[in-house]
């Protein structure tokens, strides 16, 4: 066998192990403990979906899921680590639409293409946000919220939880839509933010509504309108943007499950059936839902198509309000 056609019966040979190794592989996944990498800082809507997956994850795997904070720079730090990790199943990244479908196009410096150096495995839970005003801001309902900023156009502001959050995002989308010109006021995270709006230093504040809804219930701020397809569980009474006549608005903090480019199709889909089979049923799913979050669990393939249209509509946003940190 002369050289060449021995190069060519290795290679051939090493890619028909390879296929053979892979759902093997798949099957046999994990042998040891799983890096479960976050963006955010401990005790967020974010981390507790990480650790609640990372716990149901550990029961079934028996190996530990170790949940890893990396916070900074919008959730593109955890987001670089992920990239440079190795596509086998044992670094996986949970984060919310921020750091991947916002981040990227808003700063002017991101160490990662979303659509290009990530698996998507599942985007696992979703929670609309709800629109809450202090007490003595004038609108009682949307319409009127509507009216009131277009009435004062560049001289009402709101709050956010940062630069590129859903909340800020959100209203970003309205003002788009609407034509509204408000001033945005961005804080070191959402309890700052509706600190402020209860004190009436900002009036209006786009929240998450496990975060929103208590002081709603307690009297202490109002709620005009969420931003899901239909009503909340956790806000019943509180009409959608649907509801009020604005039917192109539909928002929502979603946290999703990422692995490293190239990962193994088989192997991301055990992750992704493994997940989708600890949060359909039982305490976890139950949790997932006291804490105001929808489960959602589509399929790699659904997801994926999902980011891009995600990836898009944020881009057109930012690129409308000319948008752009440093």
């Amino acid at each position: 066998m002369n050289k060449a056609r021995r190069i060519l019966f290795t290679a051939c040979a090493a890619l028909f192990g390879t296929a053979l190794l892979g759902p093997a592989a798949a099957q046999a996944f994990p042998d040891k403990p799983v890096k479960m990498l976050v963006g955010t800082a401990p005790g967020g809507g974010t981390d507790f979906v990480a650790r609640l997956v990372a716990q149901e994850l550990s029961k079934l795997w028996g190996q530990p899921v170790v949940v890893e904070n990396r916070t900074g720079a919008s959730g593109t730090i955890a987001g670089g680590e992920l990239k440079n990790a190795k596509p086998d199943g044992y670094t996986l990244w949970i984060s919310p639409q921020t750091a991947v479908a916002v981040a990227p196009q808003l700063l002017a410096k991101t160490p990662y293409d979303s659509l290009k150096d990530f698996t998507p495995i599942t985007v696992i839970a979703s929670s609309p946000l709800v629109l809450i005003a202090n007490p003595s801001f004038p609108a009682s309902n949307f319409k009127e919220y509507i009216d009131y900023v277009k009435k004062n156009p560049g001289s009402i502001s709101f709050a956010s939880g940062g630069v590129g959050s859903s909340p800020h995002m959100t209203q970003e989308l309205l003002n788009k839509e609407l034509g509204l010109k408000m001033i945005h006021v961005p804080y070191r995270g959402e309890a700052p933010a509706i600190a402020d709006v209860l004190g009436g230093q900002v009036p209006v504040l786009f929240a998450n509504i496990p975060s929103g809804m208590p002081h709603v219930n307690s009297g202490k701020l109002k709620a005009l309108v969420t931003t899901g397809a239909t009503r909340s569980p956790e806000a019943k009474d509180v009409p959608t943007m649907i509801e009020s006549g604005v039917v192109n608005v539909q928002t929502a903090t979603w946290n999703a499950l990422y692995a490293p480019a190239g990962m193994p199709p088989e192997l991301t889909q055990k992750i992704y059936a493994d997940v989708a089979k600890v949060l359909k049923q039982g305490a976890a799913r139950d949790r997932l839902l006291a804490s105001g979050n929808e489960p959602v669990l589509n399929t790699p393939e659904k997801f994926k198509a999902f980011l891009a249209e995600e990836y898009k509509r944020w881009g057109d946003v930012i690129k409308a309000g000319n948008l752009r940190t440093e």
